[in-house]
C-alpha cells in the first residue's frame, strides 16, 4: 500500500490498516500550531510511510519518511 491510497482509506479502514500492519515506533508529541499545545499520540511505520496516531483515536496524519543515506567515504 502506498501512502496515497491509504490516504484514501475511511477513519475506521486507517484505523485497521495501522493495527494489522503497522509498526509501533513510539510514542511522539506532534505541534499544533507554533505556540499551541502538543497533541500526543503514537508513530507508526506503515509500509514505507509513517503515520501519527493521536491517544483519543481521531487524528491520522500519514508522512513520507525523510530518509537520508550518507554517502560513503573512501
Amino acid at each position: 500500500m502506498t501512502i496515497d491510497q491509504f490516504k484514501t482509506l475511511n477513519h475506521p479502514e486507517k484505523l485497521k490498516e495501522i493495527k494489522y500492519n503497522g509498526i509501533l515506533l513510539g510514542s511522539f508529541e506532534r505541534n499544533n500550531e507554533p505556540g499551541g499545545k502538543k497533541q500526543p499520540g503514537d508513530l507508526f511505520e506503515l509500509h514505507d510511510f509513517w503515520v501519527f496516531l493521536s491517544e483519543d483515536e481521531q487524528t491520522v496524519i500519514p508522512t513520507r519518511r525523510n530518509i537520508y543515506i550518507p554517502e560513503k567515504s573512501e
